[in-house]
């Protein structure tokens, strides 16, 4: 379980290829990877992932074939959102995030508005009537608050602190981000459908 606040940026500095999947090979950055011990779990751009090595700075985890077909920003070198997994004393300063992308979003805009930026970013539509006006979205790793919805598209105001000490900065109309949605939201559905399936 995460909190969806980015710790470092980290970087998958090469692949290393498996029968199946992938092998990446992370610098950890600014993260501070000392306490981690092998069977860990990582949030890579929202995706949780298992250490299966470390060497220095660097990290290594494995990758699926079905994690690779369900998100993105896995399949080549290049920037990571990180954050390490909760623990029970930690403080949640984002909200629940369970590493476990629900779909990928595309970006729409990316507008400057001051020094911040307006994301619009436009959800698939099997995951977008989860996602509410003021509520809880982790992209790629990150937990955010949407401002408006509508219907698959909604945005969210970024502030300078977000832009520099995250990968999101690097966005643009055209990029593909890993959405997760709130885990209350999830939840509540299966909760309210759970009476006229049994």
């Amino acid at each position: 379980m995460f909190s969806g606040i980015v710790a470092a940026v980290g970087r998958i500095t090469h692949l290393t290829p498996r029968e199946a999947g992938f092998r990446l090979h992370v610098d950890a950055g600014s993260l501070g990877i000392d306490e981690v011990a092998l069977g860990d779990s990582i949030a890579h751009s929202g995706v949780c992932l298992t250490v299966v090595g470390k060497e220095g700075n660097c990290f290594m985890v494995d990758v699926s074939p079905e994690t690779l077909s369900c998100t993105v920003g896995l399949e080549a070198p290049g920037p990571v959102n990180l954050e390490k997994a909760l623990r029970l004393s930690d403080v949640i300063g984002g909200h629940l995030v369970s590493g476990h992308v629900d779909g990928v979003g595309e970006v729409l805009r990316f507008d400057p508005v001051g020094d911040n930026r307006l994301l619009e970013i436009r959800a698939p539509k099997a995951i977008a009537k989860y996602i509410a006006r003021k509520g809880s979205v982790a992209v790629d790793g990150t937990s955010l608050t949407t401002n408006e919805v509508n219907g698959t598209d909604f945005t969210i105001n970024l502030i300078p602190h977000t832009l520099e000490n995250t990968t999101l900065g690097g966005l643009k109309p055209g990029s593909r981000v890993n959405l997760e949605i709130d885990l209350i939201a999830r939840y509540c559905e299966r909760l309210l459908s759970a009476d006229k399936e049994v």
